[in-house]
């Protein structure tokens, strides 16, 4: 048994695992530029969040129907479900799949339709954050929002993510305002390998509730105190950011430093199928790496759940949080 927790920072595309690719692949008539899974999953190394990234769309092309979206979810929640993840709040790249002619009610009803199933299926609630393109345009992230309208009963909040440096959470002002007056919560990636005062702008500007990442605030000491102060939550995601390259290994992760400067973190997987691990995995790997104690750990635990969306639910949260404190480390 894993110890219970919440997923806050998962991009629901980046869970396609080679073998569901390529049944995806088989069932649309899409050809991949790999011989098998094999292959396709040599692939999967990369030099930086870049060479992530073009994989990362490119297979994209295999989602084309409802159906291939829900199986995507549900296969990432049957997953999750067995590493102790009781409540995932699942980003979702639409402008990714709108560019190549699928359409926003195709992937939120797909999506939704794995989630509304969760908790019976796999014990798991959830929650839908769709995210903007950061290195596609304003104008096209505002027309994203407006697309999304007709299917805000499913959606709970907004992100921010896609390739970083050159695109300040500023470029998104007007998009995060008009989401906020839809009554949608906000979250934003920042300090991955962008600067801390990407970090700055994405709590002053866009009035965001956490920060995804958030790595390169250790570098400015003033940020720190007030992420401190604030209680910010950060969405870290270890092996990650050894896979990209932000930090060059697993030993070296700032995080239990993070941690004794009183920082909200919580540990999650980002692109499990990309980036070697689901959360539990995740957990396994920085206890390990870092030596962190059974109370570290719960700790981390005991942030996730404390800083999800869960306020329309605190019945439910302080469930959760009962199990963190009842579970027995082996």
């Amino acid at each position: 048994m894993s110890l219970p927790k919440a997923e806050l920072h998962l991009h629901i595309e980046g869970t396609l695992e080679p073998e569901l690719a390529f049944g995806l692949a088989a069932r649309n008539g899409v050809s991949l530029p790999y011989a098998d899974t094999e292959e396709l999953r040599t692939a999967y190394r990369f030099s930086d969040l870049q060479s992530f990234l073009n994989l990362y769309y490119e297979l994209m092309a295999v989602l084309r129907t409802e159906q291939d979206f829900a199986d995507l979810a549900d296969a990432y929640l049957a997953r999750a479900a067995a590493q102790g993840v009781r409540h995932a709040e699942i980003f979702f790249d639409p402008q990714a799949h709108i560019a190549r002619g699928v359409g926003m009610g195709t992937v939120v009803e797909g999506l939704g339709r794995a989630l509304g199933a969760a908790e019976e299926r796999h014990g798991v609630s959830t929650q839908l954050i769709m995210c903007f393109l950061r290195d596609e345009s304003a104008e096209s992230a505002m027309e994203t929002l407006d697309a999304a309208k007709p299917y805000l009963h499913r959606i709970a909040g907004v992100g921010l993510d896609s390739a970083e440096v050159g695109h300040p959470p500023v470029k998104f002002a007007a998009v995060y305002e008009a989401a906020a007056a839809l009554g949608l919560r906000r979250v934003a990636h920042a300090g991955e390998e962008g600067p801390p005062s990407y970090v700055v702008q994405a709590l002053d500007v866009l009035g965001v509730e956490r920060i995804d990442h958030g790595l390169r605030s250790m570098e400015d000491p003033a940020l720190v105190e007030r992420l401190v102060r604030e209680r910010v939550p950060l969405t870290l995601c270890p092996l990650s950011n050894v896979r990209l390259r932000t930090v060059d290994t697993l030993a070296e992760h700032p995080l239990p430093a993070m941690l004794d400067a009183g920082l909200m973190c919580t540990v999650n997987s980002d692109d499990p199928a990309y980036f070697g691990g689901y959360v539990d995995d995740n957990f396994r790997a920085v206890r390990e790496a870092l030596g962190l104690s059974p109370e570290r750990l719960r700790e981390l635990a005991r942030n996730s759940f404390e800083a999800s969306f869960l306020d329309h639910d605190e019945e439910r949260r302080a469930r959760y949080l009962a199990e963190v404190e009842a579970y027995e480390f082996g």
